[in-house]
């Protein structure tokens, strides 16, 4: 805008004259943000309507009152990133793809005191960059940008990443860092990141690291059992550099874990690289029992740490062993989704295949069903179930688990699988297409399924509801609850002698057996109003009046399949009386139950609840 248009304005709008400045920097061609649109570019002024044009992503052309724009909308340095992107294209893309460290720089070097928020920084990079590609090329670039000297990196998203004016070493800014925090859990994660930073010469002074990171492992309490065990190993690490004797320093290794019941909740936590360390420690410490601690480590392990310790079991020649109890697992039903999916995928290893040959049966296939349904039931959200990816996504599992089964097994495995809640109907019927390849009875499974969903139950919704809450009642309540009494039991000692366990499992049955059914019954109810009804014949949602020979009348309400109220004479449709009513009209007689006999009664009246109800 020229001086004269923004006069013009001012005189107009007196508030304005603040803002002068800015005004008179929306020229044509300017680069801007909308803290709406996003980014745009001035293309003129139309004096006549005193608004500006602006185009934005998708808004091209868009009108825009200069005096909104001195509140909504920041003006761009040519310098600025995203207008270079515009004006110089090739140079920003090589950037990107080859100096990262220097983009940042440059970035900041647009900034008014060359620093900006972390926040905008990564706002605005993932413009330039590209909003798919931004989150895997930051994460490589942070590692870059991190060793840069001219750049500092802040801890926290709110604070600012700083151009600076003399360039320091990453050697210096991470003993500044760790100098300046107070933070147990900051000074062992920097003391890690000066081991794999600074090279071991010599040159640097350890020694106030090494009291600092002792400290934290010793005295404080902001840190967990599986933060204060790799702390001690980080300040063992530099305690080697600096020269001190590790055993002179306390708590060790070996002390923290010591109490074997603490182990599982560390090994949940520990970084992945430190695993292997945690278990060599474990042996050390308990020479005895250590190989009962695995199991029990294995039992509760998840994702890579179960690998981890399959691994060093069978290193530490525990193979037998180790095969013998993952059968017994199997036949108590305790093998848990993280051996499972363990099992499953090494179940072609050459290394591993006389640990693994014996299990790769169709029971097997039960437990990984089961073990999909337990996860789905627990799950909060609908998050992905590894279990089920890898049955769904590997042709060969399903065919391979069925090779030793007879039909009748397959069957009772298919219908397993049609009443999971871990599988989507789509996947549920390509999966069952693996197992009709092999047992092609089984169709028959399909088709009845089929012809079971044609046949619907007419319900209430005051009886669905009471039905969906029994159900939610069971896969919310119930059968988790039952799990934890069953895991409990497990936990008293020999199965066989447990009368505990077999009550919890036999319960099991009950409450699966009982969600299988409500699963069938929901499929196939159709909740209706009851004002389809009709009273030239007798219809579900009908009151009707019978007569007997002695005079005497008696009205029945006919509803839906899960209706019932036998003292107010409000009976299902599928009761033999419904059934006997059913299609009858005025005049015609049906035999009654009247206490041990029956009786032959008129149907006198004929009526729709919802006209009886007004």
């Amino acid at each position: 805008m020229n001086s004269e248009a923004v006069l013009a304005l001012i005189a107009k709008n007196p508030s304005l004259k603040a803002a002068k400045a800015k005004l008179e920097g929306m020229a044509p061609g300017t680069y801007v943000m909308h803290k709406s649109w996003g980014f745009g570019q001035i293309k003129s002024y139309d004096e006549g309507t005193q608004r500006l044009i602006i185009d934005f992503k998708g808004k091209k052309a868009h009108p825009m009152d200069p005096g909104f724009c001195v509140t909504t909308l920041d003006l761009l340095s040519p310098k600025h990133l995203l207008a270079r992107k515009e004006t110089e294209t090739e140079v920003i893309n090589k950037l990107i793809s080859d100096n990262p460290s220097q983009l940042v720089v440059e970035a900041l070097q647009s900034y008014p005191n060359n620093a900006t928020t972390a926040i905008d920084l990564e706002l605005t990079l993932a413009q330039v960059v590209g909003e798919e590609k931004f989150k895997k090329w930051w994460s490589a670039a942070k590692k870059q940008i991190a060793k840069d000297p001219r750049i500092a990196v802040p801890e926290k998203k709110t604070e600012c990443y700083v151009l600076r004016e003399e360039p320091v070493s990453a050697e210096t800014e991470l003993l500044e860092q760790f100098t300046s925090t107070r933070s147990a859990r900051r000074r062992i994660t920097i003391a890690e990141e000066l081991l794999t930073t600074v090279e071991k010469d010599g040159k640097t002074d350890f020694s106030a690291v090494l009291k600092g990171v002792t400290d934290a492992v010793k005295d404080s309490n902001q840190i967990d059992a599986s933060e204060r065990l790799y702390g001690a190993y980080v300040r063992d690490q530099i305690a080697k550099i600096v020269g001190v004797d590790i055993a002179t320093l306390e708590p060790s290794q070996s002390a923290l874990v010591a109490e074997a019941r603490d182990l599982p909740v560390i090994a949940d936590k520990i970084p992945v690289y430190f695993q292997r360390r945690l278990l060599e420690l474990v042996r050390e410490t308990h020479p005895i029992e250590y190989r009962d601690i695995f199991f029990n480590l294995l039992k509760t392990s998840q994702g890579k740490f179960t690998t981890e310790v399959i691994n060093f079991m069978v290193e530490d020649g525990c193979s037998s062993e180790l095969a013998a109890t993952l059968q017994r697992w199997q036949t108590e039903q305790n093998l848990r989704a993280p051996v499972l999916l363990w099992i499953v995928k090494n179940r072609g290893s050459k290394k591993f295949a006389k640990l693994i040959q014996e299990l790769i049966t169709p029971r097997l296939l039960g437990a990984i069903f089961y073990a999909i349904d337990y996860e789905a039931l627990q799950a909060a959200t609908a998050r992905r179930i590894p279990l089920a990816d890898v049955l769904s996504e590997d042709p060969d599992l399903i065919p391979d688990l069925l090779a030793t089964a007879d039909a009748e097994t397959a069957r009772d495995l298919a219908n397993a699988l049609m009443l999971n809640q871990g599988f989507e109907e789509l996947t549920k019927k390509s999966l069952l297409a693996r197992f009709i390849k092999i047992f092609p009875s089984i169709q028959s499974l399909v088709a009845g399924d089929a012809e079971g969903k044609e046949e619907q139950l007419i319900v209430s919704r005051s009886s669905y509801n009471r039905k969906r809450e029994e159900y939610d009642a069971i896969i919310t309540r119930k059968i988790p609850e039952n799990s934890k009494a069953i895991a409990v039991a497990r936990e008293h000692g020999d199965l066989k002698e447990n009368s505990e366990y077999k009550m919890a499992k036999q319960d099991q049955q009950v409450l699966m057996a009982q969600k299988s059914l409500l699963e069938r019954d929901l499929a196939r109810a159709r909740i209706t109003d009851f004002k389809d009804a009709v009273t030239d014949q007798i219809s579900i949602g009908c009151v009707v009046t019978l007569k007997s020979d002695a005079g005497s009348s008696t009205t029945y309400t006919i509803l839906g399949a899960w209706d019932s109220d036998p003292e107010k004479h409000v009976i299902s449709y599928k009761t033999p009386l419904g059934q006997a009513m059913l299609g009858r009209k005025t005049g015609d007689r049906v035999n009654v139950k009247v206490g041990n006999g029956e009786e032959n009664q008129a149907i006198e009246r004929i009526q729709r609840l919802v006209d009886v109800q007004g």
